[in-house]
C-alpha cells in the first residue's frame, strides 16, 4: 500500500497543481469598465425646451458642508451642455450654476434628489454607484425649470438627463 501511495501520491500532486494553475488566471483577470465614471449629464435650453447655446461664462461648483466648494465647471463659454459626476453617498446633489455676463453675475441652486444603488462588477475593481433621479427642483432668476429627460445615471452619459430651462430675458 506504501508503495502504490508513493507512485499515485506525485501523479495526483502534479495533477491538483495543474488544476490550480488553470483556475489561477480567470481569478486574478481585471475586468473593470476603462471609462468608469458616473457623471450626470445637463442640456441648456430656452423655456420652450429647445437646446441652445449659452452664450454668457458658466461656472458650476457645490458647496460642501464645511462651507468650502468644489468647482465642477470652470468659465465654460457658449455652453450647450456639460456633465458633471453626482455623488454616491448624498440622497441629493446641490448644484450651482453661476452664469456671467457683461455687467451681471447671477447664481441659481439646482437640487437632485437621486437613489444610490451600489454596483458589483468584481472583487478586482473599485465601487460603483448608479443613480436614479426621482425629482429635481431649482431656485434663483435664470432658471425657469428643470425637466427630467433621462431617470437612470449610469456610465452612458450621451442622452442629457436634465434638461435647464433657462428664462427667455437672457
Amino acid at each position: 500500500m506504501d508503495r502504490l501511495r508513493a507512485l499515485y501520491l506525485p501523479v495526483l500532486t502534479a495533477a491538483w497543481a495543474l488544476v490550480a494553475a488553470s483556475l489561477l488566471p480567470s481569478c486574478s483577470s481585471i475586468d473593470c469598465p476603462v471609462q468608469n465614471t458616473v457623471t450626470c449629464s445637463y442640456l441648456v435650453c430656452d423655456a420652450q425646451g429647445v437646446a441652445v447655446e449659452l452664450q454668457d461664462t458658466l461656472n458650476v461648483f457645490s458647496p460642501r458642508r464645511d462651507g468650502t466648494d468644489t468647482l465642477l465647471l470652470n468659465r465654460s463659454v457658449n455652453t450647450k451642455s456639460f456633465s458633471i459626476p453626482i455623488s454616491f453617498s448624498l440622497a441629493e446633489d446641490t448644484i450651482v450654476l453661476q452664469v456671467k455676463g457683461a455687467d451681471y453675475v447671477v447664481e441659481d441652486t439646482v437640487f437632485v434628489e437621486k437613489t444610490n444603488e451600489p454596483r458589483f462588477e468584481s472583487v478586482d475593481c473599485q465601487a460603483v454607484y448608479f443613480h436614479t433621479i426621482t425629482q429635481v427642483r431649482a431656485k434663483g432668476t435664470l432658471l425657469e425649470d428643470v425637466i427630467i429627460n433621462k431617470a437612470s445615471v449610469d456610465y452612458d452619459a450621451s442622452t442629457p438627463h436634465l434638461h435647464l430651462l433657462f428664462k427667455s430675458s437672457l
